[in-house]
């Protein structure tokens, strides 16, 4: 039992204000005479029993929660509004081994006011589904609601009875940040509200997660103190974290494709995109959430490629087709235009499309679809776009019987190109000249075709065209040109190569009707022309 010193005893037992001392657990272990003068009690009567014994039943939780004012039982049996502000004294390991105060009785306030408060106090804290505490720096918690014994089965002597019993508990992954926050109230200069949520071992084991909100008080000559709510979020947050892991793992799914991804309510046309469709657009920071869904999309779409992908989502609309995917060139931030594919399905009531969701890929990250050397459409979106246009010019002679008058809307002409010499330039000059002479090859290419046509990488040296809107006479015209702008020498690392072209052409005159069809009636022409040194020749 904690002895006090004898200058001190002596002096307190001189003080006319009574002096109480008990240990970690209330026992009182020191009373001065006024004890006996104020309460009645004999001082060796008091020694060694519980203060709590004296403490009106009601009011025991008060005391154990740090509140200082409270019902005493005098000598008379009567009680009596006191108050006791305990301080407690710790061992270097700052585990609380004493507490002692003043008692004082309260003569200058009423009963009954003090019930009122009392009782308005505790009707505040049983309509609060938390612990409201507050600390203080080198204390500890100065007061602790009766809660936590049933949020976290601490009793309040187990918590106030260490000043880093709270520290001990938080979760080890969450204990630095939890400090941190911690130190910076203990140490501020001006008072500031801020949360905190962390894992707390409850006693049974269990983690509990709790929202902390808080208020670090700072006021002048005062030891900063902090007041606060501890609330048990630990169902609110499995929820979350189930729903994260959710999303990771649909976002992993998704990454693992590398696709944007799309969803969209055509009831309200409010379209929600993830950030990786706006990454391959472009749009970075831009809300994930967009008023207008069509709106949005057909700002995004090149105007040469917009009826051609109207057209396939309408068929899927319509109950043409179980699901759509088409190409197109869109508008990227950065200002140029990417070959990206979107595809989805509609989702159907009562006959009536309500919602859809898909995905949007950019065609320059699937090597199959895009050839990363010269930045061109490769073969699967070549033959998407053929096919497009075959059945566009199928189904408007078929349907339109002024087909004759309109078919140069629909007609169009393939074009396969092969380079002479490629070989001799590899051979000669090495693979990395001949890499550099394809990515010229596809920008000369690039730049003797207009916005509506298409040009593709299909393997090695071999390139295709796709010339929509346009009639024979000018489909061959525009291949001359093609050949004449390949024919001129181009200037590579110090070298100057000479590399020309041999193009076959076919066009929608021809009454063909398969991809296959156009792209053999293309070779053939192509190895005519190549074989006669003809620079093109046409199809018949």
């Amino acid at each position: 039992m904690p002895t006090i010193p004898t200058p001190s005893a002596h002096l307190l037992q001189l003080l006319p204000e009574a002096v109480v001392q008990t240990d970690a657990l209330w026992e009182i272990t020191y009373l001065n005479p006024a004890w006996h003068t104020l309460t009645g009690h004999p001082v060796e009567a008091a020694l060694g029993r519980s203060l709590l014994e004296f403490v009106h039943p009601d009011d025991v939780g008060t005391l154990r929660s740090g509140m200082p004012v409270f019902r005493l039982r005098f000598a008379d049996g009567d009680y009596r509004w006191v108050r006791l502000q305990l301080h407690p004294e710790t061992d270097a390991a700052e585990r609380v081994i004493s507490r002692q105060g003043v008692l004082i009785e309260i003569t200058e306030v009423t009963e009954q006011v003090l019930v009122e408060v009392r009782q308005r106090f505790l009707r505040l804290l049983e309509t609060i589904d938390g612990v409201v505490w507050e600390a203080e720096r080198g204390v500890g918690n100065t007061f602790l609601s009766p809660q936590v014994e049933r949020l976290f089965g601490y009793t309040v002597e187990e918590w106030r009875s260490d000043p880093g019993f709270w520290r001990s508990r938080v979760h080890p992954d969450d204990l630095p940040e939890a400090l941190a926050i911690d130190d910076a109230a203990y140490n501020a200069t001006h008072s500031y509200a801020y949360e905190m949520n962390y894992r707390l071992f409850a006693k049974s084991g269990k983690v509990v997660w709790v929202r902390d909100l808080c208020r670090a008080v700072v006021e002048p000559e005062r030891p900063n103190r902090m007041i606060g709510l501890m609330i048990d979020v630990t169902r609110q947050k499995n929820t979350e974290l189930e729903l994260l892991r959710s999303d990771n793992r649909y976002a992993l799914a998704t990454l693992g494709s590398n696709d944007g991804i799309w969803d969209w309510d055509l009831r309200t046309d409010v379209l929600h995109v993830s950030g990786r469709f706006h990454e391959i657009v472009g749009l970075g920071g831009a809300d994930h959430v967009h008023g207008g869904g069509w709106d949005f999309f057909h700002q995004l779409i090149d105007p040469d490629d917009r009826a051609r992908v109207q057209a396939a989502c309408r068929r899927h609309l319509s109950g043409d087709s179980p699901n759509f995917s088409v190409d197109f060139r869109a508008f990227h931030g950065a200002g140029r235009l990417v070959w990206v594919n979107w595809r989805g399905v509609a989702q159907f009531e009562d006959g009536v499309a309500v919602r859809m969701a898909g995905s949007l890929s950019d065609l320059a990250e699937r090597g199959s679809s895009y050839d990363a050397l010269t930045n061109l459409p490769g073969r699967p979106l070549f033959r998407d776009r053929l096919a497009h246009a075959i059945a566009l010019h199928r189904n408007e002679a078929a349907n339109d019987e002024e087909a004759p008058a309109r078919a140069g809307t629909t007609m169009f002409a393939v074009l396969l190109l092969d380079l002479n010499r490629f070989k001799a330039v590899n051979d000669t000059l090495g693979h990395h000249v001949g890499d550099q002479l394809l990515q010229q090859v596809a920008r000369r290419l690039e730049s003797c075709v207009r916005a509506v046509d298409l040009v593709a990488r299909m393997s090695g040296d071999e390139f295709n065209v796709l010339l929509e809107a346009i009639e024979p006479d000018e489909a061959a015209a525009r291949a001359r040109q093609i050949a004449a702008a390949l024919e001129a020498p181009y200037e590579i690392g110090g070298h100057t190569v000479s590399s020309g072209a041999s193009i076959g052409l076919v066009s929608s005159a021809s009454g063909l009707a398969t991809i296959d069809d156009y792209l053999r009636a293309a070779d053939s022409a192509m190895y005519q022309a190549k074989s006669r040194s003809l620079g093109v020749c046409v199809f018949a």
